[in-house]
């Protein structure tokens, strides 16, 4: 019996993917919070502690060089005083080395933007904010909306998403921004500049789907969206974010300039800042009918990464259906998506399913590099790792009352060992760019791991010939 017993254990324990969970535990007072870094046995690997509570779940990103001391942890929080409050409210993000020391910060919270809800760390060491953006009653109907739905700040809170570059000074700058007001279309007013038939057009979003945001804990709001995720795509250099209001995720092309993110045209697919893909409620776009409303109220949309079981699929966790589920969408080898005309975008069913999980606030869904999914219940502070076939193989849960955890990441234990040689702008590509950054670093006299193609401690002639030589190749 004890041999069985053993063997059972050793059996569920191979199950369980080996890596490090990253999470921040918060009870929506605004108060201190501590961000917890724990390995499968649930002891502290490292801790931060943060005099804000999270707006939405925190990253880490790679340093300057390999390894988890040399890490980098991005946590967005909720500032003190903000100009327009809902549920998932923030306003900062702080970027923070391994012992906790601050390295740079951000603010957006201002008469016209608060951020909310979720980042995105890129590549390249920036930082994607999805907010807010206020619009009066005037600006709302001269748009084509019909009805403010008796709001009681007679305001229309609009979504806006700002990419964010440290400005090696301990702050930031915005360096690209898109604008959901420049991707509207309505059939109501025919003297608007945006009046179209709403069926036809599926790359923009009708102004007069959705309801506008009334009371609530944090008291009157004209949340019109309600963003509640950010991720981002590095082969496609493209961006997706979920609405919880209307029940759709979208997808747009981050490789626009400023210009071209606020026109229909640009970029590596030629649409500019519209639509690449939606998916979830294809009535918003005037197609499809009430069976073709296959989520609800969803959170943690994200791309499964290349190498993972189920690569290239969508990955979220549904709230209506209280259930976390991967879908794989119509996109060919370009990055381009497809649709019929006429009907909505597919598909119409699911890859996977977990078994039954609830929660009205937030929630969690990744998939892991051996299949398993990290799916983490807000209200009830839980994480658990199930497998393809829907058996928890891991949990935790956070003691205390009132206490939620957004979301949860899970990452290998040699996540952060590797280091791609050449890559000197991180961001994800060798190419010319790269060339160029290490040149300059040649001519600087500085050193940078990431150029020392040769590995011999020394920035020189020898490392630009051998990166020039790997991109030619």
């Amino acid at each position: 019996m004890r041999k069985i017993l053993i063997l059972c254990i050793g059996f569920l324990n191979a199950e369980v993917f080996e890596g490090y969970t990253l999470f921040t535990p918060g009870a929506g007072n605004g108060g201190p919070c501590t961000t917890y870094l724990i390995d499968n046995n649930l002891n502290n690997i490292q801790t931060w502690n943060h005099s804000r509570s999270p707006a939405s779940m925190p990253y880490l990103i790679a340093g300057d060089e390999p390894g988890w001391e040399n890490t980098l942890l991005i946590y967005p929080y909720r500032v003190n005083n903000p100009t327009m409050q809902a549920g998932g409210v923030g306003g900062a993000f702080e970027v923070l080395t391994w012992d906790g020391d601050l390295v740079w910060e951000y603010e957006l919270s201002n008469t016209d933007y608060q951020h909310h809800h979720d980042i995105e760390p890129l590549p390249n060491g920036n930082i994607l904010m999805i907010a807010w953006e206020r619009k009066t009653a005037e600006e709302a109907y001269a748009a084509g909306r019909t009805s403010l739905n008796d709001n009681p700040l007679n305001e229309m809170w609009s979504s806006s998403i700002f990419e964010i570059q440290s400005d090696g000074n301990g702050g930031g700058e915005i360096v690209w921004e898109w604008h959901l007001w420049d991707h509207l279309i309505q059939d109501e007013n025919p003297d608007s500049d945006n009046y179209g038939i709403v069926g036809n057009h599926p790359e923009l979003f009708d102004i007069n789907k959705g309801w506008l945001g009334g009371g609530g804990p944090q008291g009157g709001n004209a949340d019109w969206m309600h963003l509640n995720t950010i991720s981002y795509n590095i082969e496609y250099d493209q961006i997706v974010i979920s609405s919880h209001r209307v029940d759709e995720i979208f997808v747009i092309d981050h490789s626009t300039t400023i210009e071209e993110a606020a026109s229909h045209s640009g970029g590596n697919y030629g649409k500019g800042g519209d639509f690449l893909y939606r998916w979830g409620n294809p009535q918003n776009y005037d197609r499809g009918n009430n069976s073709d409303n296959l989520i609800g109220h969803q959170h943690s949309i994200n791309w499964i990464p290349d190498g993972y079981p189920g690569e290239g699929n969508f990955i979220l966790f549904n709230n209506d259906g209280n259930e976390a589920i991967e879908f794989s969408p119509p996109i060919d080898e370009d990055g381009f998506y497809i649709i019929e005309d006429g009907q909505p975008y597919g598909p119409d069913n699911i890859v996977w399913s977990s078994p039954y999980y609830s929660t009205d606030m937030q929630g969690g869904a990744f998939r892991l590099p051996n299949g398993n999914t990290l799916i983490t219940d807000c209200d009830s502070a839980n994480i658990e790792e199930v497998t393809e076939s829907g058996s928890i193989v891991w949990s935790y849960s956070q003691s205390g009352n009132n206490v939620n955890i957004a979301r949860a990441q899970k990452y290998a234990i040699d996540y952060f060992d590797e280091q791609n040689l050449g890559d000197i702008n991180s961001d994800g590509t060798l190419n010319i760019l790269d060339i160029v950054s290490l040149i300059n670093l040649v001519l600087s006299n500085d050193y940078e791991s990431s150029g020392d193609i040769n590995e011999d401690n020394i920035l020189n002639i020898l490392d630009i010939v051998q990166l020039v030589n790997i991109i030619l190749n």
